[in-house]
C-alpha cells in the first residue's frame, strides 16, 4: 500500500511538472489568447499545488485572482489589439 505522503508527492511532482510545461508554452507562443489559457492552466496547477499543501487561505484568493480575473482582464486587453504577435 502506497503512504500518503508518497501520494501527496507524486501529485505534486506531477503538477509542478505540468506547471512548468505550461509555463513554457505560454512564453513561446505566438497567438496570445493560447498564451492565455496555458497561463490559466499554470496557474490552475498551482492552486491545487497549494491545496495540496494545506494552505487554504492563499487558494481562496489565487483561484479568483490568478485563475479568474487575470485572463478575463488580459484576454479583454486582446480584443482590444491584435491576437497575433508580430515578428
Amino acid at each position: 500500500m502506497i503512504a500518503p505522503q508518497t501520494l501527496v508527492f507524486g501529485i505534486l511532482a506531477l503538477l509542478g511538472l505540468l506547471s512548468m510545461v505550461a509555463t513554457y508554452l505560454a512564453v513561446t507562443e505566438r497567438d496570445l489568447v493560447k498564451a492565455v489559457v496555458f497561463s490559466a492552466i499554470q496557474s490552475t496547477a498551482y492552486a491545487f499545488m497549494y491545496y495540496l499543501l494545506m494552505a487554504p487561505d492563499i487558494v481562496l484568493v489565487y483561484v479568483p485572482v490568478a485563475v479568474g480575473l487575470y485572463p478575463a482582464v488580459i484576454l479583454f486587453l486582446i480584443k482590444k489589439t491584435e491576437r497575433f504577435e508580430g515578428e
